[in-house]
């Protein structure tokens, strides 16, 4: 084992341990509103959780719009300290709501519709100023370490939510969380000025964001890794309905969700971290095809969980049993988190090198409708799809989704099968409708 390369930079290690605590309370808070609305709704309704991504969503796609213009014109810094800020005061009201028994879902919906609209604008700030604070060599190092960061925190997080819930009560979650950003804010006071390409700055108009989307539609190596990100978390998005699979299903509680909405991350984080220790990643479009096959088939395999063993039971922890349903649900997950962090991993470092510093923010502002699209608006088609056939028939038809669009959008665009990765070190980087120099 070695220290990363990209923690060796003292800006990004400030900013990837403010992370690694935001995160942390950002992912304590989303499990326990899944919960919360469960809990709020009395029985079983897909809809109602569904309903969530919808108010997540929304907001996402009228404002980042506007998020990457922002942050191409404006300092990053800056638009992250207010992005950050609004953010724990959002969580601060859910805490204030809850606390005095006032909240409703409708509250909840507002809130998180709140509190997206300023992640619409702090994603592409933030994502931007990473290649800004960390040479290029140790780029896709820098992005491993934040998909470390991003799914500690969602280990940490959800196992968390399930005890605190338990213990403390739900206010107690948002409280938390509210507090995990003074962390972030923190990193950003000791990191001082990061330098940025303002020379051609756009200016916050419409044309400005229609540059973003005119950049990517021009290049086929970053539209093909964006359309691929949308089908597959578009259709397994099978975390939306982990309420229902843990407390209906499953039959386990607060803790035991807990432990089950981590497991996704755990696997995200095992294999974050041996890529981490890997100098280059050989192959990276086949790689990138592999994992979101294989995030497809563990899907599948987590849909059908609950019929494998569902009465068997292996051991009892204090508060719930562990059955062998429950061991395949949970590895199920973890495996579709180390595919989905591979994934990431590539995809993120094909766009950022492929793209120059003056539209960064545009570009990533436009990739977050995409990478945030996906997942929110699936929530919403599985809360449909679970409401006319039942849990488990969507979490299986989306996994077998994610497979069939996986192969389409591969047949569509060969460039990604073809990437190998090092073409933009070499200088042989693909343009705007040139073929990947073939492996």
């Amino acid at each position: 084992m070695q220290i990363p390369p990209a923690l060796r930079h003292k800006r990004y290690l400030y900013l990837w341990l403010g992370l690694l605590i935001s995160l942390s309370g950002s992912q304590m808070q989303w499990t326990a509103i899944h919960w919360h609305i469960r809990t709020l709704t009395g029985e079983p309704d897909p809809l109602a959780l569904g309903g969530i991504g919808l108010a997540r969503i929304l907001p996402v796609i009228v404002f980042s719009s506007l998020g990457g213009p922002v942050a191409d014109t404006f300092n990053r810094r800056r638009i992250l300290f207010i992005t950050q800020t609004a953010m724990a005061l959002t969580a601060l009201a859910l805490a204030a709501l809850t606390l005095t028994g006032r909240i409703t879902i409708w509250y909840i919906y507002l809130l998180t519709a709140t509190q997206a609209a300023a992640q619409a604008f702090d994603g592409p700030a933030r994502q931007a100023m990473i290649p800004s604070i960390v040479p290029v060599r140790d780029l896709p190092n820098a992005f491993s370490m934040s998909s470390i960061a991003a799914n500690t925190g969602s280990i940490v997080g959800p196992a968390l939510a399930g005890v605190i819930i338990a213990t403390l009560g739900q206010e107690y979650t948002y409280l938390f969380n509210a507090l995990s950003f003074m962390a972030v804010i923190l990193a950003l006071v000791l990191m001082g000025a990061v330098s940025q390409d303002t020379h051609n700055a756009p200016g916050v108009h419409f044309s400005a964001a229609l540059d973003g989307f005119r950049f990517i539609f021009s290049k086929k190596i970053i539209l093909s890794t964006m359309v691929m990100d949308f089908v597959a978390t578009f259709f397994a998005s099978a975390k939306t309905m982990l309420p229902i699979v843990a407390k209906d299903i499953l039959k386990v509680n607060e803790i035991g969700y807990g432990w089950l909405a981590s497991a996704e991350s755990i696997g995200s984080v095992t294999a974050g971290v041996v890529i981490s220790q890997i100098k280059t990643i050989q192959k990276q479009g086949r790689t990138f095809l592999a994992a979101v096959a294989i995030f497809g088939l563990a899907t599948v395999l987590f849909g059908f969980a609950y019929q494998i063993g569902p009465g068997v039971l292996l051991f009892s922890l204090p508060g719930f049993p562990i059955t062998l349903a429950f061991v395949v649900a949970f590895l199920a997950m973890a495996l579709a988190g180390a595919a989905d962090t591979v994934s990431t991993i590539i995809r993120n470092t094909i766009r950022q090198l492929n793209t120059p510093d003056h539209i960064r923010g545009r570009m990533v502002s436009v990739n977050q409708i995409f990478f945030q699209g996906g997942p929110q608006l699936g929530e919403v088609e599985s809360g449909i799809v679970a409401s006319l056939f039942g849990v488990p028939a969507t979490i299986i038809s989306g996994g077998i989704g994610c497979l069939i669009g996986a192969a389409l959008i591969a047949w569509k665009w060969p460039i990604l099968w073809h990437y190998r990765g090092d073409e933009y070190l070499s200088g042989n980087a693909p343009q705007a409708d040139g073929p990947a120099t073939p492996a």
